[in-house]
Order: structure tokens, then sequence, then C-alpha cells
């Protein structure tokens, strides 16, 4: 099978292919993508997004957006899980734990192993709790951690978790916080059924719970220490990557209705206003990429979650009754658009949001 070593590799279109044909099948029975995962391994995927050393290529920001705008158009829950494991693979690369990075990084780079995020909460409404929801306290050699983290992608399918923790001190909530590579076969680490989702229900995201686990010093990440999300990188929420994956699903839609056109009268004007639109919300989305950026990320995420609202709508409009019928990709598509309000969606942005669901014009 060919390894994918550019955005724009023949073997790339070959991957995106196969994904879209398994989508619709996944959508249908909730299962976790695990051919498309493997295909994605296969096709070397999970080598974009780390340095050679470690097995990878070491792509681009720039190159990993254009892939990850490909893979979104075929197929988003799958490139969904692929961000958060990725997301994973960068926090453990950027830290100082050299002992990880032999120990996990070619593993990861390979695909032989999996590994997500469970960082959510230390940076969410949850982090002003009285008691966090993922505590930890310090123990001779290490950590013992304590409750749970609630929205973690593929939980019961990962060997590892990158798990923030909130520091106790004599039952008291401190400052500081703490990240870790939790092993999931450690005892007391549970994973209930994930949640079922409206969209993207086949990522199996749900909690992580501890129960008075220890952690050894040899798997923190970071920390303790005050706002540990800020060192390292890659494992953060929301940012540019999710606007990304919001342009890939809106791209699905404007390319279905270019195909639509082709036989169908009166489908020029829209066609041609969203395809100017994403030409649009494609260069400020390289902008930031490029960090020359010409508007702010929150501005870039309000607009990706709009055309990707619109696009996908206007898509089920086309598609009439048909696209409304359960496993029509079209329908799948406006399912999947409403993530976008919901997954790491910062305050201004979900208030652009409502204004413009109501018709508030600024």
């Amino acid at each position: 099978m060919p390894t994918i070593t550019s955005p724009t590799d023949a073997a790339l279109a070959e991957l995106c292919q196969q994904l879209a044909q398994l989508a619709r099948q996944t959508d249908l029975s909730g299962s976790w993508p695990a051919e498309q995962l493997r295909l994605c391994g296969e096709f070397g995927a999970f080598e974009w997004f780390l340095e050679p050393e470690w097995g990878g290529q070491g792509w681009s920001e720039e190159d990993v957006v254009q892939g990850y705008l490909a893979l979104s158009r075929a197929c988003l829950t799958t490139t969904f899980i692929i961000t958060q494991r990725s997301g994973a693979c960068r926090r453990i690369a950027t830290s100082e734990n050299q002992f990880l990075k032999e120990h996990l990084l070619p593993c990861l780079a390979s695909g032989e192993r999996f590994a997500t995020v469970g960082i959510s909460h230390l940076t969410t409404s949850r982090r002003h709790l009285a008691t966090p929801v993922m505590r930890a306290e310090r123990a001779p050699g290490g950590f013992v951690l304590d409750g749970y983290s609630p929205w973690v992608t593929g939980a019961c399918h990962a060997e590892h978790v990158v798990l923030g923790a909130t520091m106790m001190e004599n039952s008291t909530a401190s400052a500081e916080q703490l990240l870790v590579v939790l092993p999931t076969d450690k005892p007391g680490v549970s994973t209930p059924p994930p949640i079922s989702l409206l969209g993207v229900s086949a990522s199996a995201t749900g909690e992580i719970r501890c129960e008075q686990v220890f952690i050894e010093e040899a798997w923190v990440l970071a920390g303790p220490q005050e706002n540990v999300m800020a060192r390292g990188s890659g494992g953060g929420t929301g940012g540019h990557q999710t606007s990304t994956l919001a342009l890939g699903l809106a791209g699905s839609a404007i390319d279905y209705l270019a195909h639509e056109s082709t036989t169908r009268a009166g489908l020029d004007s829209p066609l041609e206003a969203l395809r100017q639109e994403y030409k649009a919300v494609y260069a400020d989305l390289l902008a930031v990429v490029r960090q020359e950026p010409s508007c702010s990320q929150e501005l870039l995420r309000q607009r990706a979650n709009s055309l990707v609202l619109r696009a996908t709508q206007a898509a089920l409009v086309t598609a009439k009754g048909a696209g409304y019928v359960q496993g029509n990709p079209v329908g799948r598509w406006c399912r999947e658009a409403l993530f976008f309000l919901v997954w790491s969606c910062p305050q201004p942005v979900q208030s652009a949001n409502l204004c413009e669901l109501a018709g508030i014009r600024d």
C-alpha cells in the first residue's frame, strides 16, 4: 500500500475514496471506525504529525491542514478521532519526558497503538468547580488520580490517554494542574459506555474514570504548575484545527451541489456564492496557519461554523426527501455540522452564532 508523503500525493485521494465509502455504514452502525483507522495507519497518515526521529514525516502545519481538509471531506468522524490522537502525540513530543517519547511515539507513528486526550475540563467552565472533576494528590514516587474526564474521544479503545488533573492540597483544590500519560490498563481505570451523540457518535466519545489510580513520576508530561495547558502544544481544544474540519465538511456539501448543478437548473448562483465564501474562509485559515492572520481565530471559527451549517443545509434542500432518509450522506453532513456549535466552542463564537441564527446583524 502506498505511503502518503505530501498533501498532493495521489495516495491521499485513494485513501479518502476508501474512507468515504466506509463512512455511511459507520454512521448507521455507530461502530468504532477500526477499518478506517487501520487504513490511515497503512497509508502513513499518522506519520504526518511526528518528526522523523520518532518514525514520522514531520509535515509542516500548512501541509497538515491540507491533509485534514481532504480527510474531513471524506469522513468527519475518522478525521475528528485523528485530531484527538495527533493532539496526544504532539503533547508527548513537545514535552521534556524522554522516556515517554521513546516508549510511545514510534508505536503511535506506525498506528500500532492508539492514544487520545482527556483535557477539556481544564479549559472549560468545569475548571471552576469547587471539587474538580479530575483530581491529583502527591504520593511517594508519583501521584494518585481520582475522578473522571467527561469528554474523551475513543476512551474505551485507547491504550493511553493524555490526561489533565487539578492538584489537591488538604482536600482543597489548588491553582496547580498536572498533565500525565495514563495507561488505561492501570488498576482503578474504567471507561463507561460512550455517549450516543447526534453526529460523530462512532467516535466513542465518553468518560474515563479513575478511582485512586497511582501514576508514577515517569508518566508525568508537565506540572504540577498553574495553567499547565500553556506548556507544550498540540493537545489543546479548539483553535484553527476545528475550523479546518468544519471547512472540510462544508467542502463535501459544496462538492455535492456542484455535482447536482450539472443536471439541474437553479443551483449555479447559490453554488457560486458558497464557493466564493469557502475560498475566503480558506484563505483566512491559511493566513492563521502561516502566522500572518487576517482575522482572529474566533472570527475564523465563527465564519467556518456559519459556512458549514449553511452549506450542508443547502445540500439538504437540493437532495430533497432523499437527503432526509437515514443513511444518505447529505443528512449525515447536516447532523455533523451541528457538532461545531458545541465542540470546543468559545463563548464569543457561541454568541456570534446565536446572533446570526436570530437574524441579528452588527
